[in-house]
């Protein structure tokens, strides 16, 4: 185990400020105990460990636990100082049949609430230690969010769909169900104050949900170039940061007037030139003409062929942080301020699998596959504000 300190940076970016070793798997939790200088860590190699912050600045494993499966997930109580964790072989509680994907406690309720491989979620009493409901899926469910007033859980799965359910005592109701993603849910985040779903996925991209206006997706984001493994949305910054498993870590400014991607269009020929695409036979024929490829325009959404989407640009308020295709038209309507960038991008330079924060004091705490636990100071990047809390350090 290692611990490394460095000094704050001249730009705004995160700072290392810690960098814990020590277990012999992939870590796949890590959380910072509020209030204290600690984190608490579970593992594959099937141990849960609370480390505590020295004089001499490193971390240390105060508590040291190991479980009968490697530690897939895991949720923290700090007034009830309870730890919940999933493991690989189903257990939480015997709540699964397969390895655990996320775990939620609500101590209004008394009920744990987790999503596992078996495709399934379940709740149960923490009291009784009964099983009160459980709801299936057509795919493993990779990930959980809930609304502790509604009683409203948010499921993602590794179809690439969001379901929201309602949670009853001994049963629940499918409300809806969100599609937008073109790979697995891999992360969630609920906002309960703007009522906000934010999603991230395998296919790179974040699509942020408009539950409480009922609009359905309301922003798509891309910046990462690999997928995205976790989020955090800070309310009174309205920023959002997510991470991903290359090490990316990304700041995105959501306190902005920001445009929604339009639907693409379809069309047997192209919106712009009228040359025909590749199978329309009939039009190839009436005009012997060799039918072109179709694209879309990233800011219109129309169907277009390539001579007439020859340009690339960003448009950051629209989500595309990359370069994207867009016709020539949108081009050149597109001005040089539209390109500012809306988001901050930071190399994590580790694996990050996990990702969660202590908003008060602006730390976050990361992990992933390499083994390694990082502890970094975000304000230089999120903002030092008495309105959030956060204070340097």
């Amino acid at each position: 185990m290692a611990a490394e300190i460095h000094s704050r940076p001249q730009s705004s970016r995160p700072v290392l400020l810690s960098k814990i070793e020590g277990h012999q798997d992939a870590v796949t939790a890590a959380l910072l105990i509020p209030k204290e200088d600690g984190v608490i860590t579970a593992s594959e190699d099937r141990t849960i460990r609370v480390w505590l912050k020295r004089d001499s600045g490193q971390y240390w494993p105060s508590i040291y636990h190991t479980m009968a499966s490697p530690c897939s997930a895991m949720a923290y109580h700090h007034d009830s100082r309870r730890i919940f964790v999933g493991q690989d072989n189903g257990a939480v509680m015997v709540a699964h049949q397969n390895r655990v994907s996320a775990i939620i406690f609500s101590l209004a309720t008394e009920w744990v609430i987790s999503t596992g491989y078996d495709k399934c979620v379940s709740w149960m009493c923490t009291r009784s230690g009964n099983m009160l409901g459980r709801h299936f899926f057509t795919s493993w469910a990779s990930c959980l969010q809930y609304d502790f007033d509604t009683q409203y859980a948010f499921v993602g799965d590794c179809s690439g769909q969001i379901t929201l359910l309602k949670l009853e005592q001994n049963t629940c109701s499918v409300i809806t169900t969100l599609k937008g993603h073109e790979g697995s849910v891999t992360c969630l985040w609920w906002d309960p104050i703007q009522r906000l779903l934010f999603s991230g996925a395998s296919d790179n991209s974040i699509i942020m949900w408009d539950i409480g206006g009922r609009k359905g997706r309301t922003l798509l984001l891309q910046g990462h170039h690999d997928k995205v493994q976790s989020l955090c949305y800070l309310q009174l910054t309205r920023q959002l940061v997510s991470c991903s498993s290359d090490g990316g870590i990304a700041v995105w400014n959501m306190d902005v007037s920001r445009e929604e991607a339009p639907q693409w269009l379809e069309s047997d020929s192209c919106q712009k030139c009228e040359q025909p695409f590749f199978w329309n036979i009939k039009q190839m024929w009436d005009t012997k003409t060799l039918g072109l490829r179709q694209h879309h325009c990233r800011k219109c959404g129309q169907a277009v062929c390539g001579k007439c989407s020859s340009k690339r640009s960003t448009y950051p308020v629209m989500g595309f942080e990359f370069q994207v295709r867009v016709c020539d038209s949108c081009y050149d309507s597109i001005k040089d301020e539209d390109r500012t960038s809306l988001a901050t991008f930071h190399e994590g330079k580790h694996n990050i699998s996990h990702m969660s924060m202590d908003v008060a004091r602006g730390l976050m705490v990361t992990c992933g596959t390499d083994r390694i636990v990082k502890i970094w100071d975000m304000t230089p990047v999120v903002g030092c504000s008495l309105a959030t809390g956060f204070s340097p350090h």
